[in-house]
This record gives C-alpha cells, structure tokens and sequence, in this order.
C-alpha cells in the first residue's frame, strides 16, 4: 500500500490518510469581524468531498490587533465559535479531520490601529513600526492563545497547531533577528523561546487533542535562525507533548530564497531524525510520487499540500490512481472517479 495512503493517529485522532491541507489565508471575512463567510463555507468542505486526510484551517486570530489582515478569519471572542463549528461539521460530514492554526501576526499585521512585536522593528518600508510588548502585553496574548483553543474545542476541531512560522509573532520572538530584548523574552535561545513554552503550556491546560507547531527552519539570513538551532527547541517542544511540527521555513525577514519542489524536505527530515519528532514536510510539493519518496524514505510523517489544493481540490484521488492506491470515493462521484 502506498504509505501516502496509510491510516496515522496521533492520540486517539485517527487520518485516513497522510495527506495534509496547509493553512493558508483566504482574506475572506467580509466584515472585519473575523467571521466565516459562504466562502469558507465552500472552500473548505470541497477539500473534504476531495479526501484529504486533515485540513487545517488558516491562520486564526486569537486578538483582534493580531490579524494579518483586516479580513482574516477571528477566534477572539465566542460570537465566532459558530461559524468554524458550521465549517467542522461540513468538512467532517465528508470524512476529513479538521484543525485550526492559531496565530498572532505581531509586527506583520496590515491593519489600523497600533500593533505589537518583541522588538520595535517594522518588517520593512511598507509596515508601520510596532510598539514593543510589555510582559503584560505578553501574558495577555499567552491567555489569548488558551481561550482561542478553549473556543477550538467548543467548535470541534481535531487538532490545533500553533502558528510560530512566517515571520509572525512567536516566530519573531523565536529569531535573533527581530528579537532585541533584553529581558527574560530575548536573548538566549531558551529567553527567545520562552513565550512559545508559555503558549504551549496554556493550551495544553485546555486541550488534550492533538498539538502541532508550525516553524519556519531557516531564516535565509546571516545570523538568522537554521534548522540545527531549531533541534534544540524542537527537543523542547517534544518534552512539553507537542506532537507534531509542521516544517516551513522563511519570511522572518526580507530575504531571498531559492525555491524549487522539495527545498524545505531536509528542514522536516533534520528535526524528526534529531529530535526526534513526528514532522510535517511543506513546500513546492506538487507530485504524488515526491510525496510517496518522502514517506517511504522516513523524510516526514505527513505531506502538507498548500496552493496545489487551491488548483486541484481532488488532488487526493489522482495521487491514487498513480500510486495505485485506494482514496476513498465520495458515492456522488463514483460515476466519474472510478
């Protein structure tokens, strides 16, 4: 059987399947209240109808003042429980595991108003300066992230990963490059890493589900963060019962990467063979037989698929037919998928 296929269960969540849905922004709330939309309505279930094993929502704010946009989707407070528990239940009702990637954009956040970073560096030109957290500040968004995954429970999700990737708050926080404290939040690697160990630990008061962690491995950048300094946080990720990390890499800061498929592959593949820990592999892989090697070369444990889902939603069950595996058939499509 092609390992792409195989059943995974972490705690007692069982994937069909080894293929994952990455989050990814679809700037679609309609009303700057972070609500779900018809468009999510839609977009999400037909991945589901399409047999992914486990789709995870985009990236979720836990404060309003954290959004990357003004149109992104909220978990700020309990009016949007209703609307990701509708998006749940339609994606489940086709079989696919859900999760919900719980972020704070810090000094990445396009919005009006006044927003946040462990340092007061903006991004670039384009971004407004952010004012440096105060420890209150950061024991505020820590809780923010706890009641966000109180409300991810409420609505059902599966699984919850925490969003420490892309130049967003934790992974500002995680970087020498944009983290210049000089308190307990900056400085060594173990003060860098301490608001995600907070995080962690405040979900984990709530949440017993499955908890993934999505990092960015490398910064491209001299000084800047590589997947060997990340083994050491990954160690300690695996001591506080994260599950998972799902391996991305970059956008720290303005710099020039080379892309091409599989560049972030031996990022996933450093951190499970020297932590070790189950990973996530992401990043320009399109074809089903790169994503079988991966498998079947003990590279990753889940293949996260991001834009090839947003051009072929069914993606799943060509990978079958060119693995010769079995991808489930939804009965409305047997006429056409069999």
């Amino acid at each position: 059987m092609a390992k792409l296929f195989e059943p995974m269960t972490i705690k007692d969540v069982t994937f069909k399947n080894r293929i994952v849905m990455a989050p990814m922004c679809m700037y679609q709330s309609d009303k700057e209240d972070g609500q779900v939309t018809d468009w999510h309505r839609v977009h999400y279930p037909t991945r589901a109808v399409g047999q992914i094993g486990l789709i995870i929502v985009e990236a979720t704010a836990v404060q309003a003042q954290g959004r990357i946009s003004s149109r992104d989707l909220g978990i700020w407070e309990d009016s949007h429980i209703d609307g990701l528990s509708e998006i749940v239940r339609l994606m489940k009702a086709h079989g696919s595991k859900t999760g919900i990637q719980l972020a704070h954009a810090g000094r990445k956040a396009d919005i009006e108003g006044t927003i946040y970073a462990p340092s007061a560096i903006a991004f670039n030109e384009r971004y407004q300066t952010p004012v440096e957290m105060t420890a209150e500040d950061i024991r505020e968004t820590v809780l923010a992230f706890k009641e966000g995954a109180v409300r991810s429970k409420k609505a059902g999700f599966d699984v919850i990963e925490l969003h420490a990737a892309h130049g967003y708050l934790i992974n500002q926080f995680l970087s020498p490059l944009t983290n210049q404290r000089e308190d307990e939040y900056g400085g060594s690697s173990e003060n860098r890493y301490r608001i995600l160990r907070e995080t962690i630990d405040a979900v984990k008061e709530v949440w017993d589900g499955p908890l993934f962690v999505r990092v960015s491995a490398h910064d491209y950048t001299e000084g800047g963060m590589t997947p060997e300094h990340y083994i050491e946080m990954a160690q300690w990720m695996k001591e506080q019962g994260v599950d998972l990390i799902d391996v991305s890499s970059g956008a720290v800061v303005p710099a020039r990467i080379h892309a091409f498929p599989g560049y972030q592959v031996p990022f996933a593949e450093t951190l499970k063979k020297e932590t070790p820990i189950a990973t996530g592999a992401v990043g320009l892989i399109t074809n089903p037989q790169h994503a079988e090697e991966i498998l079947q070369n003990d590279r990753a444990d889940m293949i996260f698929l991001a834009r090839e889902l947003l051009r072929d939603p069914y993606w799943a069950y060509r990978a079958a037919k060119e693995l010769g595996a079995e991808s489930g058939v939804p009965v409305p499509y047997e006429r056409g998928w069999v």
